[in-house]
């Protein structure tokens, strides 16, 4: 039987367009931007200057904090320059510019551990920070510093993220299909550095051919695989841990506050190929879709690339674009060019028509407590978005609104079209000030 948490939507899933497309390598383009901040945390600092030649893999920008993460070139070629380019939260950022050679020359800095077994998880950790591995589900957190949980709050469970759960995004689908083995391994690895006692794979019911893959795959490896009923935002931490676990995190707190660990199953993925393989993160799988696509794909495309190269590979658009979505329709963030570049969490590209792109006009709220129904926090979406609306972000705050996950339910819900999630993060950044202050 299928788990689940309480609360929550189920939109129209829309990944048949793609759920049965193999990953399809793209080539790397003649120039690669690769963007500095592109991580939770501080920006890398950039190692390279405008005419080094580089290698494949090499580091050209190196962690500038405890919470930031390293940055490699995903070509081999010379450096063009360090310029500014759009970014995907909406201004300019710096970018490492790279000409690619052609030649994929690699660069020898990670060296592989096929026996990882006999590693200490501080050497791991140390692998994993090297490679610049981060959050690849979309928070993009450092992970070698979410791999040095507090000595007192020891970790007993690792949960692999292979949910999924944003509509038309299938990369982590196809990736359990395609690369198994390398994720249950990612997943004992971790298991190794936290010393915890039990690993779980929640995947959602709509991909029972993952679930029987993965399962095939974790077959006495001491891994269970768990079904979870397709729901969202079943993918996330808090939700998952609870459907899998029955355990709440607390209000404030983080999953390690009750023992537990989430990590998406395609960085289950890059911390194999960063252990084992020596290869650091270079490339992640793209989903590319939506009704402006010709071709809809699952690409694997080198970090730096340009989203207007990946409409390229999918035989570009079909008819008019209104909107352009980085990551999934319910939680992505729209673009405002396809200059802006793959970063290490991009999860995938939807591309729109105009009558898809726009919401009906906000009207008054009629008190249906949809909003409440759904919220997988169990908040008052409403009662925060007022609050915070007139200015009392006192209120708000009191009323949970630090605890909103931004899932964007309550919004999906409404049928009065009130963005109440654009209300909630604004009372949540000016919480946020007033506790700097």
């Amino acid at each position: 039987m299928a788990i689940t948490f309480k609360g929550g939507v189920h939109p129209p899933e829309s990944k048949h367009y793609t759920e049965d497309k193999p990953i399809e390598r793209i080539s790397a383009p003649e120039v690669v931007y690769v963007l500095l901040s592109q991580h939770i945390g501080a920006p890398a600092k950039p190692i390279v200057k405008r005419g080094d030649v580089v290698k494949k893999g090499q580091k050209i920008a190196e962690a500038a904090g405890f919470v930031s993460a390293n940055i490699h070139s995903p070509v081999s070629g010379k450096v063009k320059a360090i310029d500014k380019i759009p970014h995907f939260l909406g201004s300019y950022s710096q970018a490492v510019v790279i000409e690619n050679d052609g030649e994929d020359t690699p660069a020898e800095e990670l060296e592989p551990h096929p026996d990882w077994q006999n590693l200490s998880p501080e050497d791991i950790r140390n692998i994993v920070a090297e490679a610049g591995i981060v959050g690849m589900g979309g928070a993009t957190f450092p992970t070698h510093v979410k791999l040095s949980p507090p000595k007192e709050k020891p970790i007993h469970t690792v949960i692999l993220n292979g949910a999924e759960c944003e509509p038309y995004l299938t990369a982590d689908h196809r990736l359990m299909l395609e690369n198994p083995d390398e994720i249950v391994e990612g997943a004992l690895i971790i298991k190794h550095t936290l010393g915890a006692e039990r690993v779980i794979i929640g995947i959602e019911n709509n991909k029972p051919d993952a679930i029987q893959t993965m399962r095939k795959s974790a077959e006495g490896r001491g891994i269970e695989v768990a079904e979870l009923k397709t729901k969202y935002p079943q993918g996330a931490e808090k939700q998952l841990i609870n459907a899998l676990t029955g355990l709440e995190v607390p209000s404030g707190g983080l999953p390690f506050d009750v023992g537990c660990y989430v990590q998406n199953v395609g960085t289950a993925k890059a911390i194999y190929d960063a252990v084992v393989k020596g290869i650091p993160l270079i490339e992640r799988v793209v989903t590319v879709s939506g009704l402006a696509v010709k071709e809809p794909k699952n690409l694997l495309a080198p970090i730096g690339t340009k989203l207007s190269e990946l409409v390229d590979a999918c035989g570009g658009t079909s008819g008019e674009v209104g909107k352009v979505i980085m990551g999934g329709p319910m939680m992505g963030l729209a673009q405002w060019t396809l200059d802006t570049t793959v970063t290490k969490g991009t999860s995938g590209l939807l591309l729109f028509p105009p009558e898809m792109a726009s919401v009906g006009e906000e009207t008054t709220c009629i008190s249906c407590a949809s909003c409440v129904d759904v919220c997988p926090m169990r908040l008052l979406p409403t009662s925060i978005a007022h609050n915070a609306k007139y200015g009392r972000f006192e209120i708000a705050g009191k009323l949970g609104a630090m605890d909103c996950i931004e899932c964007g339910s309550c919004v999906f819900v409404c049928p009065a079209n009130i963005n109440l999630l654009h209300y909630i993060r604004w009372a949540k950044l000016e919480l946020r000030k007033m506790a700097n202050k």
